[in-house]
């Protein structure tokens, strides 16, 4: 690792993260190199703690920065800096960039067009069913889905895509403390076709104060940001207004009127987010030549629609709702068929993808 890497590395390490002071340093300082060769008279004015001047003309930052290195060489991860030609485009922009992003995974995905897609931590069926089909017909025709991770519309998003394409966590953690637990599993396939991202330090546990944080570098990475279901209080609605102040393209999918859920979805809606009803919806939304080069394409279900069902599993999927899961007794009382001859052509639609099965034997059609 070259010393501008790692004195970005001791920089970020220091200030956690792209602060105001660290600003402010850099702005002093002809390059990044120039900060760890400065001597103590150097950062007159700048308002810093002693503490943290101390760290930085004695060596202690870029020390420690050096122990983070190693670190990083034990788990295989990749460190990108601000001034790696790798470090996403888009990212770059923003008013503050994160200093440093580990990653685990491809790091060329960062640097593909992506549109963000987030939502509520208790999703309803309908609202599952959205953001997995949104996010695998956006994937399967060449975008990369970014994320956060967490359990709801955002690991739904996560496994639509990667049906068909790849997919960026973000997370407000270390990337060794994956954050929630139950999604360790999916973090290991995301970064098997795509990447996962953070820009905090090893070991740093996921702090509430962390997420607001992190939700700037999933709308930052991505050309728009589609939200499926959130609550009036939601942190979604903190990514659609970092969104915004980035200048990227906010959708939202609507809801439910009666649905706490759907509140804040249907407000930015209301506000003037863009309505999304479908994949096209957000190619719509995109700037060129992104958006031209999605709507020539053709749907994947124009191209490849399957017509293998019989017709007692065409029955059986009418009576399955979108919006909704059905109990299985509630679907053997629909239909008149036993539970066993159900649960057979369930699994058999389940194989060909047009039926999901939730806890507790409830299914959905798919969307």
């Amino acid at each position: 690792m070259d010393d501008r890497t790692l004195c970005w590395l001791a920089l970020h390490l220091v200030f956690h993260g792209p602060s105001a002071a660290a600003r402010r340093v850099l702005g002093r300082f002809p390059s990044v190199l120039d900060v760890f060769r400065a001597k103590p008279a150097d950062f007159e004015g700048l308002r810093l703690e002693n503490g943290t001047i101390e760290a930085i003309v004695s060596g202690r930052a870029v020390g420690r920065a050096g122990e983070e290195v190693e670190k990083i060489g034990r788990k295989a991860y990749t460190l990108l800096t601000l001034e790696d030609p790798r470090y996403p485009d888009y990212l770059r922009e923003i008013y503050d960039p994160p200093f440093v992003l580990y990653c685990e995974g491809d790091a060329e995905t960062l640097r593909e067009a992506a549109v963000a897609v987030v939502g509520t931590r208790r999703p309803t069926p309908y609202g599952r069913a959205m953001a997995e089909k949104l996010a695998a017909d956006l994937a399967c025709r060449g975008l990369v889905v970014t994320s956060g991770l967490a359990l709801g519309i955002d690991a739904c998003a996560h496994r639509g895509a990667l049906k068909h394409g790849r997919t960026v966590a973000v997370l407000g953690s270390g990337l060794d403390v994956p954050y929630p637990r139950e999604n360790c599993g999916l973090a290991r396939e995301v970064a098997g076709k795509g990447a996962v991202l953070s820009e905090f330090a090893l070991g740093t546990p996921p702090l509430a104060e962390h997420f607001p944080i992190r939700n700037r570098v999933i709308s930052g990475l991505s050309l728009g940001l589609v939200v499926v279901e959130a609550a009036r209080r939601s942190g979604s609605l903190i990514s659609a207004r970092l969104a915004l102040s980035q200048d990227r393209e906010v959708m939202a999918v609507p809801g439910n009127v009666t649905s706490a859920e759907s509140w804040g979805s249907n407000g930015l809606i209301r506000d003037g987010a863009k309505l999304v009803e479908s994949w096209e919806d957000v190619a719509e939304a995109l700037p060129s030549p992104w958006r031209e080069n999605l709507l020539a394409q053709k749907s994947e279900k124009e191209e490849n629609s399957p017509d293998s069902m019989s017709r007692e599993e065409r029955r059986l999927v009418s009576e399955l709702p979108v919006d909704a899961a059905l109990p299985i007794d509630e679907l053997a009382e629909k239909t008149g068929l036993s539970i066993s001859g159900l649960l057979a052509l369930l699994l058999g639609l389940e194989l060909k993808g047009v039926v999901i099965q939730h806890p507790g034997k409830r299914f959905q059609r798919r969307m």
